[in-house]
């Protein structure tokens, strides 16, 4: 009986693994290992999600904050599409994505986006943009899509912009025939004065260079009979050929590239410019010509630049700045003169800069001689002003030396060549020096040849 309750336990050890493998979801039964298997694809899944898909549409952008505003800034980060709006921590104001390899804009392209107020598309690659590319950006003001490669676009795909201001879409070889016509109609509602300037077509050839907004839409869809008219475009005379107006400056809404956001600035760099372009806006805030081949700085040059801030001119090989060349620019804060040519700066070409406050003169051929003082009197006058680079080049005997030292010691001579000079014994007279009748003498001596000087007689009064 003893023997037989042992081999009752034995056999009841013996069957509890078994029992515990037929639980769900535990030890090695067949449901248990799908489980698994099913819970760890989903973890995986998860990771995978989480990590992978970041990688593959993060780019490297920069996300700040200004007045309020976030800003997204992907401009040169070789894009070939538009990021996912859960990239961001915030949902962006303002998303930058200048100077990418972005092509076509699909449907939904900005789901997510609905907060932009600003859209900056401007030097990708596009040609084309679907109607439904900009759905749900009802708070859009601004789109630049200038200096692309759209040839046509739809008046559907403006649609979801209601609020849309400020359109940019010059510098696309537009194709001015009639799949264009209901956006040239929308252009030309007086209006969206401010949508699609300075466009023009780039054909047909009866057409290219027209604006735009002069192009009139009713004629673009009439279809000519072909045994009316065999040489087809030849003879046309719906737009008559006319030649394009001469222009004596370039024009800087065609020659620069224009950033609205964060502030307005143009970027007119390494453009071949031999003068500076006329129609910079009022409104710009920066304005880089740098890297240029303008010679010459002429007066009125910036007359409509009345906002500018900074102003760049350096490595121009620059020989002149006439003197009202820089008038108006009441807010200039920032002027970079280095890199030219320069051998001085002539009387009262920086009046004007009454809130300069950096000045680069480096790499110019200064002169010291009695034109530069001009220079160092100013600045002695604005001390606030902080400017580097003004360095004697000639002659030889002051090369390298410093032209404020220069003016100094120029001065520091001039007393002793004008006390040698004098043989009237009371200018000789030290106690004299300085005087009220001194400065009078001295004054009329500049303003008035001595042989056309009248002798002037002195009375005195005694006052009691």
């Amino acid at each position: 009986m003893h023997v037989k309750c042992l081999l009752l336990a034995s056999l009841l050890l013996l069957l509890l693994p078994s029992i515990e493998m037929k639980r769900p979801g535990k030890g090695r039964g067949l449901r248990g290992a799908r489980h698994k298997l099913t819970r760890d694809r989903v973890r995986g899944a998860g990771r995978y999600s989480r990590s992978g898909s970041s990688r593959l549409v993060s780019p490297d952008c920069s996300e700040s904050t200004e007045s309020g505003n976030v800003f997204v800034d992907c401009q040169d980060r070789r894009l070939i599409s538009i990021p996912t709006s859960q990239t961001w921590s915030k949902q962006p104001k303002h998303l930058l994505l200048a100077r990418n390899r972005i092509k076509v804009l699909r449907n939904g392209a900005f789901f997510g986006y609905e907060s932009l107020a600003s859209l900056d598309l401007q030097q990708n690659q596009i040609s084309l943009v679907e109607e439904g590319a900009f759905q749900g950006l009802e708070h859009l003001t601004t789109l630049l899509l200038q200096h692309n490669r759209l040839g046509t676009l739809s008046e559907e795909s403006l649609i979801p912009m209601p609020n849309l201001r400020y359109l940019r879409l010059y510098d696309n070889p537009w194709n001015c025939l009639c799949p264009l016509d209901s956006l040239i109609h929308t252009l030309q509602v007086p209006s969206n004065r401010n949508l699609g300037n300075h466009a023009r077509c780039a054909e047909p050839i009866r057409l290219k260079g027209t604006k735009l907004k002069q192009v009139d839409p009713e004629l673009l869809c009439k279809e000519s009979d072909p045994a009316d008219d065999p040489q087809g475009d030849q003879t046309d005379t719906t737009y008559p050929v006319e030649p394009s107006p001469l222009r004596s400056k370039p024009d800087a809404t065609t020659s620069c590239h224009t950033y609205l956001f964060p502030q307005i600035r143009m970027d007119c760099s390494k453009r071949g410019l031999t003068e500076v372009p006329t129609g910079i806006p009022e409104d710009v805030v920066h304005v880089d010509l740098s890297h240029n081949s303008i010679h010459h700085l002429r007066a009125r040059d910036f007359q409509s630049a009345r906002s500018l801030r900074t102003l760049n001119l350096s490595n121009n090989n620059m020989e002149r700045i006439d003197t009202a060349s820089l008038s108006g620019l009441l807010h200039l804060r920032e002027l970079d003169l280095s890199d030219n040519s320069l051998h001085f700066v002539q009387y009262g070409v920086l009046e004007d800069l009454y809130f300069l406050s950096q000045l680069k003169l480096g790499g110019n051929p200064w002169v010291c001689d009695y034109s530069i003082h001009y220079m160092v009197y100013w600045l002695r006058l604005h001390p606030v002003v902080r400017h580097s680079g003004l360095l004697c080049r000639s002659p030889p005997e002051h090369t390298g030396e410093s032209v404020e030292e220069y003016v100094h010691s120029y001065n520091r001579e001039c007393p002793k060549d004008r006390q040698h000079s004098r043989t009237d014994q009371d200018q000789t007279d030290p106690e004299l020096w300085n005087t009220p009748l001194e400065v009078q003498g001295e004054l009329e001596e500049e303003l008035e040849p001595s042989h056309l000087r009248v002798p002037q007689k002195y009375q005195i009064i005694r006052l009691s």
